[in-house]
């Protein structure tokens, strides 16, 4: 084995990825062609070089006839590195500052989404909020991915300790059960999240947001992606609503889509 992958480069030919790309959408219905090329190439070079092939063509009909593999594909190419309130000073800063706000202007038809939730911190984190807050009970977080088996750990809502290292002790005490060595989100705060699949470059936005949460996602994708990713969001929003965004992430033409900076990692529609 070693023979061999001291033979193996690791730098396929683009057009070959490229192909990979266009039967990977046809195949399985994931589309990769938004993400910035050469971070994908990487990934999947990477998997390709794990189990000893030689080809993108050799990948795909290996990930055609392993499920397993196939699972293990996906996974890989989508982004779940969370935690619950990571970077907690501007959690605070929203809960503090903008939510009851928003709470205020919504009239008690709050509406909140947590595009490329990965496995759920970042939604529960937000309802936890709203329940320091004591949000009425219509105050719902859309929490949405492209990652199935992501989701489903998300609605099963058990996370191990390193998840929490941002996590208040009061928080943990008040909306997690402790189960083996693990937290588990408590039935209270997981009934005002919804999870659905939602790939964010395909299918339509909600509407009329108060609030939405995309951190540390909007990264790995094109500069054509990004932009307009970033004026569907806004769209999605009410005016006056807010965009959190990730502590990588600026979005440069601001002003011409609609939105102004209220704070780092803040921005507010105004038009």
């Amino acid at each position: 084995m070693q023979d061999f992958l001291s033979q193996f480069s690791g730098d396929l030919p683009m057009e070959d990825f490229q192909w990979f790309v266009k039967e990977v959408h046809r195949y399985f219905g994931l589309d990769l062609s938004g993400y910035k090329p050469h971070r994908v190439k990487r990934r999947i070079e990477i998997l390709i070089k794990k189990y000893r092939l030689s080809s993108f063509q050799e990948y795909l009909r290996f990930l055609l006839s392993n499920p397993a593999a196939k699972e293990e594909f996906l996974d890989k190419l989508t982004i779940n590195v969370t935690e619950f309130f990571r970077n907690p000073e501007k959690w605070w800063e929203l809960r503090d500052k903008y939510l009851p706000e928003l709470l205020v202007s919504s009239k008690g038809r709050f509406k909140a989404w947590s595009a490329g939730c990965a496995s759920g911190e970042e939604p529960y984190s937000l309802a936890i909020l709203l329940e320091e807050l004591n949000a009425p009970s219509t105050a719902s977080v859309l929490a949405t991915d492209l990652d199935e088996r992501a989701l489903e750990e998300a609605k099963a809502g058990v996370y191990e300790a390193r998840s929490m290292v941002s996590t208040p002790k009061a928080y943990l005490e008040k909306y997690f059960e402790l189960l083996d060595g693990s937290y588990k989100v408590k039935d209270f705060v997981k009934k005002r999240v919804e999870f659905k699949k939602h790939n964010m470059l395909q299918d339509s936005f909600p509407q009329s947001l108060d609030l939405i949460i995309c951190r540390n996602v909007v990264i790995y994708f094109e500069a054509s992606a990004k932009d307009q990713l970033y004026r569907n969001f806004t769209k999605a929003l009410r005016l006056g609503g807010i965009l959190f965004v990730g502590s990588t992430e600026r979005i440069f033409d601001y002003a011409e889509i609609g939105l102004k900076i209220i704070s780092p990692f803040f921005y507010q529609r105004v038009k």
